[in-house]
């Protein structure tokens, strides 16, 4: 029976659950996004929250803690390259977030093998179409909007101007 056991196993040894998840999360933050089924996807998201808040800086206040820290996440990546992105690079970006650091998203079409339900899966600050800099010129588009209204204010003179053309160019002709 399988009471009080909530993580989802994947199919594999422990070992070998463990080796995989620390691959894919090394992957994940050097690359920023990575390609998996939606099941590996919802795993790694509880093994590698965990480890981008303990690289914000806040909670690297001193250097004992933040060499401890380092060691903590050394243990479960494996991988220094990744450690040094993730403390220089992405514990800095992501330090004004509560939580939720990860974004899945469903891909339209499964894994042709198996048939296995495919998902994106990349850090939320580092896709440039949902971040705030893109809502910024939203809001520009809508202090122009209002402007234009007086547009069609300047738009009536300029319609009376051709009628008067015409008239002049008659003169001329008698």
């Amino acid at each position: 029976m399988r009471h009080n056991k909530k993580f989802n196993h994947l199919g594999r040894k422990s070992a070998h659950r463990k080796a995989m998840l620390s691959n894919m999360a090394a992957s994940l933050i050097l690359n920023k996004r990575i390609i998996t089924t939606t099941a590996k996807a919802k795993a790694l998201r509880v093994y590698v929250e965990p480890l981008i808040t303990k690289a914000k800086p806040e909670n690297n206040t001193t250097t004992e803690t933040g060499s401890s820290n380092r060691r903590v996440v050394f243990a479960y990546l494996q991988n220094k390259y990744a450690v040094t992105e993730l403390f220089r690079e992405v514990g800095p970006k992501v330090a004004t977030r509560p939580g939720g650091y990860t974004r899945i998203i469903r891909m339209p079409e499964n894994r042709k093998g198996d048939a296995a339900e495919m998902a994106l899966m990349e850090l939320v600050d580092y896709n440039e179409v949902y971040t705030r800099e893109g809502q910024k010129t939203t809001k520009a588009k809508t202090t122009r909007r209002s402007s234009k209204k007086a547009a069609p204010k300047a738009e009536a003179p300029v319609a009376e101007a051709p009628a008067e053309a015409p008239a002049a160019e008659t003169e001329v002709k008698e």
